[in-house]
Order: C-alpha cells, then structure tokens, then sequence
C-alpha cells in the first residue's frame, strides 16, 4: 500500500473505521490525525488501510474545486455589514494562528489574518476587519525588536482610522508583548492581545471564543492594551486584563491567564457580548494618540535562590548590559552576600529594581534589615509590579533616556498602570 505523510486514508480494525490525515510515524505504525482533533496509532500488519481519491487535494474530503469555491465564499464572506466599527487584525503567530504541520506532527504558525476571519465568521458581524500579518512565528521567537515593529503597526493602523486593533499573539510571551506596547503606545482606542492554549484543529480549541470576545473589546469603550483570554476552563465568558498586570499562570489550561496584584479591567459574556468592567480604564477618546518607541535590549532578569553566586551580577555589569530586575524573596529579599554587587552595578549607573517570586503582593525592603541595606546599596523597589513587566519598563525607559538620574524617577513612577495604588488578591 502506498500512501506518505498528509495523506488521507481509511483504516479499518475490528470492524470499525477510522478516516485521517497521516502523521509523523515509527517505522510498522501509522498515526493519523481524524476529523475530530484526536490523534490514532495502529500497528500497519493488523489494520486495512486504503488511501483515499483526494490525496494531494483540499482537507476534508475536498476536490480542488470546492477548494476554490471555499476559498472564493470565505472571500465574499469577509465583506462586513455597512457602518460596523473598523478594526485591525494584526496576526504575529501563535497558537491562535497555528494548524498541524504534517511534515512534523507539530503545530505550526501558518494562517493569515485573513484566514482567522475565515475560520471564524461570526467575527463579520461584530465589525469590519482589515487583516495585517507582522509575523508567523511562535511567541518564544519574539524580543524587543519585534515589539518595536509591532507597535509600529498599531500605530499606522490607528492613524489609518482604525477603530480598534486586535492582535493574535502566542501565550507563552504574550504578557511581554503587551506590556512593551503599554509603556510605548498612548491610545485612544483599544489594543486587545488575544490567543488561545489549544489550536484550531483541536475539539477543546479556544481560539473562536477567545477572538469573538477580543472583537467585543476592541468595539468597547476601553482604551487600553488588554490582555483577553479564557476566564474559566468552560466556555462562559473571557476576562479583560491591563496589559502590565497580567501573566500565565498555567502551561495548558485554557483560563491560564490571570491578573495579579489587580482585578481584571473586565469580563465579557461569550453569549451576550456584554460587558462588565471592575476597575477604572481610560476610555475611548480619553487621550490622543502617542507613540514613544525605543527600547534597550540590554537588560536581564535575575532570580534570587538560596546560595547563588552574587557574581551572576558583575557577569551582566562587565558584559555591558544597562540595568538588572532582581526576583528576590518574599518583600524582596536577596542574601547580605549580594548587597556589595547591587551596590557595584548601581555605582556603574546601571538601575537595579527589585521584585518577588511570590508575585502577588507587594515589595518592602523596609522591614528587615536586608531590605534596608538593599535600599542604602541603591536597589528600587518594584513596589507591586511584576517580574516580567518591571523587566519591560526597564528596557523601555532606557530607550528614552541616558539619563542615569531621571530614569530612576522614571522607574519609580507608575507610568502605565504598572504600579498598584492600593494591591488587590
């Protein structure tokens, strides 16, 4: 029997059949990949397999015909309805943009932003998209040149007449992505990073829900960079996170996504499209468009553990990296050992800001001694701002200014939501 990788084929055993594309195998199986997302191995010597007529052709039993009729209805599809809100689909990758790869087995970033729209067309009836690639690529891939570039786009989009921007992005950085674009955009609309766990080949996707949700946002009144994405593991309703207070918090589930140190902005109803906001956002046409790009590459993220070698920090000080964030313990604590290094790099004009691995809650290195000689050797407290966004803030403060004294002021400051007046959960 013929058949190769990507192929359609029958499979009989024991009476029942199973139909699927052939995926990456061990030599005397075949795996197939069927209609409903779930991966089937058998052992070739105890199955009938016979390849089936549209080998080559289109998926799902498609000759190339109705390839072309699909691919000519999804096109007649996307004209939206007269007068609904201009949005733009920026799409970078991920797993909301991804599909099997059946040279590999493994999920692979290769739609569109066209091609989201026509996977998902309940999104013609919320506005009128534009699509807009930027990237294809997995989230891990993305850095600070990525971001600039991105924002960039956000903001010609804006200038164009957008309404609203959505951007599909891979989860595993997306909290990154949305704090660079917090602290380097100023936005009279909203910016709504949006992606989802699980692909669309996959019965337990969430990529419609989440991309339905992420277009009732980028319509509504909140004029923020959000984060939206699965509120519970069910399909009931997506929360809307400030794009400095958000992280993933789980590697799999579909509710990954929370906010720390601060309630949601939001939640919308999958149903209804309705809703509900808990803490106060800047509204539309609240403020007028800003774009402050730049960003410093050199800075690092340390994490403090019991025993570390303090020299880790004159590693990035004589490597010519330009400021350090600190994951210390508890209130923000490292070992009395590390305090002469903080106080090197700080005499070498390099900002060193302090964060905790608890995440939630909020730093004082005031209240044992250590936080105190911290503070005396120049450390700043990151007061309740996370890990990853203090990391971002640092890159992009450094990208506006040499200044060694106004970017400690800078880094003090709440400049984009980052920084917790009063510190929720």
């Amino acid at each position: 029997m013929e058949f190769k990788q990507g192929d359609r084929v029958r499979i009989e055993k024991n009476g029942t059949v199973y139909e699927g594309k052939v995926m990456p195998s061990m030599e005397g199986y075949i795996t197939i990949k069927m209609k409903s997302g779930y991966n089937a191995g058998f052992s070739i010597d105890k199955v009938k397999i016979t390849p089936l007529e549209n080998n080559g052709e289109a998926e799902n039993g498609d000759n190339g015909g109705g390839k072309r009729q699909k691919e000519s209805r999804a096109k007649k599809e996307k004209v939206s309805k007269p007068g609904l809100p201009k949005i733009s689909i920026l799409s970078t990758g991920g797993t909301i943009a991804s599909k099997i790869d059946y040279r590999t087995g493994a999920v692979t970033s290769q739609f569109t932003a066209d091609d989201i729209l026509a996977a998902i067309p309940e999104l013609k009836e919320i506005a009128d998209f534009k699509g807009r690639v930027i990237s294809s690529i997995l989230s891990e891939n993305m850095d600070p040149d990525s971001w600039q570039n991105l924002a960039k786009a956000v903001v010609e989009e804006i200038e164009a007449g957008a309404d609203g921007i959505i951007i599909t992005h891979g989860t595993d950085t997306m909290m990154y992505s949305a704090a660079a674009l917090s602290f380097m955009i100023e936005t009279p609309v909203p910016i709504v990073f949006v992606g989802s766990q699980r692909s669309a080949d996959r019965p337990s996707s969430d990529n419609a829900m989440n991309a339905i949700c992420a277009a009732k946002v980028a319509i509504s009144d909140i004029a923020e960079v959000v984060v939206v994405m699965h509120g519970t593991s069910s399909d009931d309703f997506c929360e809307i996170h400030r794009g400095t207070k958000v992280r993933k918090m789980h590697t799999s589930r579909r509710d990954a996504f929370k906010s720390l140190n601060s309630l949601p902005v939001g939640t919308v109803d999958y149903g209804t499209g309705e809703i509900e906001t808990f803490i106060d956002y800047t509204r539309r046409g609240e403020k007028s468009l800003k774009f402050k790009p730049g960003m410093e590459p050199k800075c690092a993220l340390v994490k403090f553990t019991p025993g570390a070698d303090p020299a880790v920090l004159d590693y990035y000080r004589n490597n010519g990296y330009k400021g350090l964030v600190i994951e210390g313990t508890g209130l923000g604590h490292v070992s009395t050992k590390w305090i002469p290094f903080i106080r090197k790099a700080v005499d070498a004009k390099m900002p060193v800001i302090v964060t905790s691995q608890c995440l939630n809650g909020r730093i004082c290195d005031r209240v044992y001694d250590t936080g105190r000689d911290m503070l005396k050797a120049g450390a700043i407290e990151g007061e309740d701002t996370l890990p990853e966004t203090a990391l971002v803030k640092l890159m992009w403060v450094l990208g506006q200014t040499d200044d060694f004294e106004k970017a400690i002021i800078m880094l003090k400051e709440d400049l984009s939501g980052e920084i917790s007046e009063c510190t929720h959960r």
